[in-house]
């Protein structure tokens, strides 16, 4: 599956910075009908006076990144399509087709994470990708010729 993502600053609730990264070419996967379930996965974090993490923070959030980016990459439990930063919160949005499933695999992902990760995990039905459809209409960055 072709793979482009894009990043764009937004205002988050607290008045400062969010930088919402979204995935494009999920069309295919949206019109399937088979991954209804919209999972949010927050890490609410100790943020700088900008919202951003420290170093330490931000070092962890990339190898948590990592692992689930890899993880899902090979098994298509789940979609990562946005991920949001900023403002003291980092929030993955994943679209399955099974919660259970979701749950197993997303722990396997982050067994070799070694530190304790307060993630708050929150599931709802959107087989109509409400959620993703409004992100992609307020930060959506097409893709430029040498990307095409």
């Amino acid at each position: 599956m072709k793979e482009r993502w894009w990043s764009a600053p937004m205002e988050g609730d607290g008045g400062k910075t969010v930088i919402v990264t979204g995935r494009d070419y999920v069309d295919k996967i949206m019109d399937s009908g088979k991954f209804p379930y919209l999972v949010r996965v927050s890490w609410r974090y100790n943020a700088l006076p900008d919202g951003f993490p420290d170093e330490a923070d931000a070092e962890l959030m990339g190898r948590v990144a990592d692992a689930l980016d890899e993880t899902f990459r090979s098994d298509k439990a789940a979609y990562i399509v946005a991920i949001y930063t900023g403002d003291g919160r980092r929030d993955w949005l994943f679209y399955t087709g099974s919660l259970g499933v979701f749950g197993k695999v997303f722990n396997r992902a982050l067994a070799p994470i070694e530190e304790t990760v307060p993630f708050e995990i929150e599931a709802q039905s959107d087989p109509e990708w409400t959620e993703y459809r409004e992100m992609r209409e307020l930060t959506y960055i097409p893709a430029d010729a040498e990307e095409e």
